[in-house]
């Protein structure tokens, strides 16, 4: 199962990888060049995404004054996406627009069942739960190597988050844990290579992308002249 909800007309694009993957960087280019070609875009982002959200989004990632268990984690988490996407992501796909959000589903995954050691089988079921069955359209997968990822993120952030302090041994689980969801989804999840300069990135971004919205324009205009 999945999909989007009934009389949905837009398109969900999700943007994964792991801390210092560039992703962040990569969407807000994303979203200004679809804007410059005409689409409506709506830009978002989880854990978080509405106030409600957000306020949530502040007690997983600030560093804890106790050890938060990875299940209450994982349903920290799924909260956040519930209201997300019944505020803002199932509203804008309604109304046509392009949603690009910063992390999704996969993260989930990869974070709570690959890296934490959660059921990766029971997440699935839990997120279908939670968005009612949506599902991406295309996920663009950053991918770069751990110490570069974490490299990054020190160099940018004045203060690290509860998830930049992890080990190093956690961060390779979850770049496993995503590359083996893209293996399994070759159609849905892209990976791209975060290791190059922005410029270089954004441009295979656009490639993709802009292909991706061409070739669903054609299936439309083809089902509708059946």
């Amino acid at each position: 199962m999945g999909g989007k909800p009934r009389g949905a007309k837009g398109v969900l694009i999700t943007f994964e990888g792991i801390e210092g993957s560039g992703k962040t960087t990569q969407l807000v280019r994303l979203a200004k060049l679809l804007r410059e070609d005409g689409h409506r875009v709506v830009e978002t982002r989880e854990p978080g995404g509405t106030p409600f959200a957000e306020r949530i989004r502040e007690l997983i990632l600030s560093p804890a004054v106790e050890l938060i268990a990875p299940e209450c984690e994982a349903f920290l988490i799924l909260a956040c996406r519930s209201q997300h996407v019944a505020h803002v992501i199932q509203p804008a796909l309604k109304e046509g627009a392009v949603v690009l959000c910063d992390r999704f589903s996969d993260s989930t995954l990869a974070y709570q069942g690959y890296a934490r050691g959660l059921d990766v089988q029971f997440l699935r079921t839990l997120n279908r739960f939670t968005t009612s069955g949506l599902t991406p359209d295309l996920t663009l997968l950053f991918d770069v190597p751990v110490p570069l990822g974490l490299a990054r993120r020190q160099r940018h952030e004045t203060e690290q988050n509860r998830l930049d302090r992890e080990s190093r041994r956690f961060h390779e689980r979850v770049r496993q844990g995503f590359l083996e969801l893209a293996a399994r989804q070759r159609r849905r999840i892209r990976v791209v290579d975060g290791r190059a300069d922005p410029e270089t990135i954004a441009a295979d971004v656009a490639a993709i992308v802009r292909r991706f919205l061409q070739a669903r324009r054609k299936s439309k205009v083809r089902k509708s002249s059946t």
